[in-house]
């Protein structure tokens, strides 16, 4: 009896590490490459829309003269030299398993002015150089297709 009580510990110890061997890295989530790319491409520098499609009605101008800087602390902001506007952003994955730009969100939030509340969406990434950034986004309620691009400044 007193044999089998020192090995109940021992047998504990062999079973912890084994328990602790299986586990691995992969276990772990993983940082999404192209999520990071996204990112680390908009926090460099500053923006400005160079298109801003609304269902067909092209809105580009109501941007002009904007550059548009995505912040540290998901802090966006918007400024002509008079004019400043805070929103905030951010690049969500929809699928963790998967490290492509086909499901991540590229999410903007301004609530004033109105044109630039426009921009309040979560807009699907079409493509990501380091000097370009073109988002779209199908209509819930009309099921028309918007389109945003941001070339860097």
């Amino acid at each position: 009896m007193m044999k089998t009580l020192k090995l109940i510990p021992i047998l504990c110890c062999i079973f912890m590490l084994n328990v602790a061997s299986m586990c691995s890295k992969d276990d772990n989530p993983t940082t999404n490459v192209a999520q990071t790319q996204v990112v680390s491409t908009a926090s460099s520098g500053t923006w400005r829309v160079t298109l801003y499609d609304d269902s067909g009605t092209i809105k580009t101008s109501n941007f002009t003269g904007y550059n548009f800087a995505f912040g540290s602390n998901n802090v966006l902001t918007s400024t002509n030299g008079s004019n400043t506007y805070t929103g905030t952003w951010s690049v969500t994955d929809s699928n963790s398993n998967d490290d492509t730009l086909d499901d991540l969100h590229f999410n903007v939030l301004f609530n004033l002015p109105t044109n630039f509340a426009d921009l309040t969406n979560d807009w699907h990434i079409i493509s990501r150089t380091d000097t370009k950034i073109q988002l779209n986004d199908v209509s819930g309620g009309n099921g028309g297709t918007d389109y945003l691009t941001f070339e860097k400044n």
